[in-house]
């Protein structure tokens, strides 16, 4: 039984209560809470026999990697300075807490939009020397310059609407140079000149380490709209020339997800892999990550997507091509057959990779997602338990292997062997189902093939609460969007802007128009974005809805608007009678 990392804003009140949960478990005679007794305790025969609460909290320490529960409570007082949350959508009223919000990115549903940044500081050009912290967000040179003159103590304080240190804002800025005055980049030339840490940064949630350096490369699972700094390569380079630890995980993780390999080039010129002295590292208290480790981890993601040029670049880093993920427990080689990746299999091989034999289960699992009938039924003739073996992840990961192929003939014959089409496995990447994915990025070809083979279009993810349709809009996918909204919700058909079905909708039912979905109006779905908006507003005013209705926490549709930058929005909704 592995460690495991701390969970998400860890409390010491939360993992008190967690070890009690434990003692009583272990005092009920529960397999699994014996089990971490029998992996975590020095002495688990003689400590289940008088099970404490000072035997749990040892376990509970040991099991998050650990000593023992002095020193969990000594980690959780050492890393909660950087412990930090996304805030909440900002009061409209604070002009310079929504200049922020547009000008950084913050890994959160807030996104930046530099181009409403700009346009507020061209309507209201005193915002940017509100603070420090908004100099520095806006790259006001000037002004930064001037404010640590005045107060040198500020260089490496946190503050400001998001809590950050000043280089932070600079290097999750997203508002591009301006003239010779206004530069995020020529900002942070300065903090670092002065003397900020290049390492600063936070722990997203508690349990990510989000530095300036990844601040500088951007990206992320939601890609399109988590850009990189105007001037990535410059302040990436800036920074590692400052110091900055070249084994930036979050970085490596946020980039892995596509074929350049820009980032990696850059980071091992400035020593990616070998040990510096970065405090992230030990902040994480997490064995998975290690310069070593973290390099293992890209070799198994760039083998498992078929990135050859990342394979060969790792390679040639000298990479350990037998080691195992920490996070899939695979092989490189293992990754990229079992991907169906057969030429980075070979050259793996080639360059010393041992050739590992598939499991029985694994190579069912091919047999299913490649579609070969006669290689399944045969193998289920000798092994009937090969389903029941793999297990809920296993048939859920077959599944979703085979829709990402788009192999067809798999998909219809791993579903055909009674797999649910609607599954899903919380805490995972599958926490979806395999429609919500083609819906986002899959085609309309694989959303018709899905839901004839009874996929079911109105279930919602675990994680973010969205629909197949609601996937479908944030990938762009307007031809499945318009196929979907045949059978959307009105929530959706607002969002999707389909006037004709929101219309049929309230045709049926005309006290939809003032409906609450999780707390929120409906009217909260208008999408600012949608080129019929103003005619889905007239009709919505006409079934009665109210458009100054509020949501959970009090705030209405124009609050929220005018929050996010988008005044063209609020002044639509006001014009048609609705209040903050």
């Amino acid at each position: 039984m592995p460690t495991r990392p701390l969970p998400n804003n860890p409390s010491l009140e939360h993992l008190r209560k967690d070890a009690k949960r434990l003692r009583a478990a272990v005092a009920a005679g529960a397999g699994d809470a014996l089990g971490m007794v029998k992996e975590f305790h020095p002495r688990p025969d003689r400590a289940v026999a008088h099970f404490t609460l000072a035997d749990a909290q040892l376990v509970t320490a040991r099991s998050y990697g650990l000593a023992n529960w002095a020193k969990l409570k000594q980690h959780l007082s050492d890393i909660e300075p950087f412990v930090w949350s996304p805030p909440a959508a900002p009061d409209s009223t604070s002009r310079f807490d929504v200049l922020v919000r547009l000008a950084c990115l913050t890994y959160s549903d807030f996104h930046p939009s530099p181009e409403k940044a700009r346009r507020m500081l061209a309507e209201e050009p005193e915002l940017a020397h509100t603070n420090l912290y908004v100099a520095a967000a806006v790259g006001e040179i000037v002004a930064v310059s001037a404010m640590l003159d005045h107060d040198r103590t500020l260089l490496n304080r946190k503050g400001g609407p998001l809590n950050w240190e000043p280089l932070l804002y600079a290097c999750y800025s997203r508002v591009e140079a301006a003239g010779t005055t206004q530069s995020t980049l020529d900002v942070a030339r300065l903090l670092l000149s002065r003397g900020a840490d290049p390492n600063a940064g936070f722990l997203l949630e508690g349990s990510y380490a989000f530095t300036a350096l990844t601040g500088a490369f951007g990206r992320g699972e939601d890609w399109p709209n988590q850009p990189p700094h105007s001037d990535c390569d410059a302040l990436a380079r800036l920074l590692l020339e400052g110091g900055a630890d070249p084994n930036d995980a979050q970085t490596l993780y946020n980039r892995h997800f596509r074929e350049n390999n820009d980032h990696l080039t850059l980071l091992f010129a400035y020593g990616l892999g070998h040990e510096k002295g970065g405090p992230w590292i030990k902040r994480l208290n997490d064995p998975l990550f290690n310069p070593a480790s973290l390099l293992v981890i890209e070799l198994c993601a760039a083998a498992q997507h078929g990135f050859f040029e990342r394979v060969n670049l790792l390679v040639e880093h000298r990479v350990d091509v037998n080691a195992r993920s920490r996070r899939t427990g695979r092989t490189p080689y293992e990754e990229a057959v079992r991907a169906g990746h057969h030429k980075i299999g070979d050259y793996l091989l080639q360059h010393g990779a041992t050739k590992v034999e598939l499991s029985p289960l694994e190579t069912f699992a091919l047999a299913c997602i490649g579609g070969r009938h006669d290689e399944v039924r045969a193998r289920l003739t000798a092994d009937p338990t090969l389903l029941e073996r793999l297990g809920h992840h296993g048939r859920m990961d077959m599944l979703h292997r085979a829709v990402e192929l788009k192999h067809h003939d798999g998909i219809r014959l791993i579903v055909g062997l009674g797999i649910d089409i609607n599954g899903m496995v919380p805490g995972t990447g599958m926490d979806r189902t395999v429609l919500h994915n083609a819906a986002a990025w899959g085609g309309l070809e694989m959303v018709k093939l899905l839901l004839a083979l009874g996929a079911d279009a109105t279930l919602r993810d675990l994680t973010y609460h969205g629909t197949a349709i609601g996937w479908a809009l944030y990938g762009k996918q307007r031809d499945v969007v318009d196929y979907l909204l045949a059978s959307a919700s009105i929530f959706d058909a607002v969002r999707a802007g389909g006037v004709e079905r929101v219309s049929a909708l309230l045709r049926d039912d005309p006290s939809l128009a003032n409906a609450r979905d999780e707390g929120k109006p409906l009217v909260f779905r208008l999408n600012p974005e949608d080129p019929r908006l103003e005619e889905m507003i007239r009709l919505l005013i006409a079934h009665g809805a109210n458009l100054s209705a509020r949501d959970e926490n009090g705030r209405s549709v124009v609050d929220l608007a005018l929050a996010h930058g988008l005044t063209d929005f609020a002044e639509m909704l006001r014009a048609s009678g609705a209040n903050m």
